[in-house]
């Protein structure tokens, strides 16, 4: 599929068919997060990658419950979360090519700006792949609990939940009249050379 035709089928989907995922589907996923830029080439992100139903059941009580009460939200044969990891900008960034640079004044924190875009490689890859994603958040309250339950390190912190899977059969075709009435004017999001309101 054209990059373009996936960045204009790309929609967050909620309602997915039990149909299961082949392993090597799972895999090209999950690849495609590994290829995502990262400051420093630190690749400071981890995965945690729940494919067996007793494991996704595990998940879904820490995940806010509007999210859980979308119909066949939780069927998605695959859970994804991905895990932002400061240490390994730290550690990069202590070597003599990048010493120049400090970490803790760097203005925003890149390890969760280089998360993101592994999160959106893998929406992207689902759309080229012919399947639903959606990505959706872990709560504040939620997290110690999800990352003991996980054993997930405390150096490691979730940015949020992907699942993926396929699209349920009765999943009606987004209305692209009210995607274009919802969707901001160009005008007010780029400025160009200038801010004007």
């Amino acid at each position: 599929m054209e990059l373009s035709e996936v960045l204009r089928r790309r929609r967050m989907i909620r309602h997915y068919s039990d149909e299961a995922l082949s392993p090597e589907l799972v895999e090209r996923v999950i690849d495609s997060a590994l290829r995502a830029p990262s400051a420093g080439f630190s690749q400071g992100w981890a995965f945690l990658v729940l494919t067996e139903p007793e494991d996704r059941a595990r998940f879904w009580p820490f995940v806010p419950t509007r999210a859980t009460q979308t119909p066949t939200m939780m069927d998605a044969p695959l859970v994804v979360v991905p895990l932002a990891h400061e240490a390994a900008y730290v550690e990069r960034y202590a070597k003599p090519d990048k010493a120049a640079a400090n970490v803790k004044e760097w203005p925003v924190p890149y390890w969760y700006v280089d998360t993101g875009m592994a999160a959106l490689c893998i929406l992207l890859t689902a759309v080229d792949e012919g399947l639903g994603a959606c990505f959706f958040g872990i709560q504040a309250e939620q997290r110690a609990g999800f990352k003991s339950e996980f054993g997930i390190p405390e150096a490691y912190e979730p940015v949020g939940g992907i699942t993926v899977g396929h699209r349920h059969p009765d999943l009606e075709p987004q209305d692209s009249v009210t995607v274009a009435e919802r969707r901001r004017r160009k005008e007010e999001v780029v400025h160009r050379g200038q801010w004007r309101d």
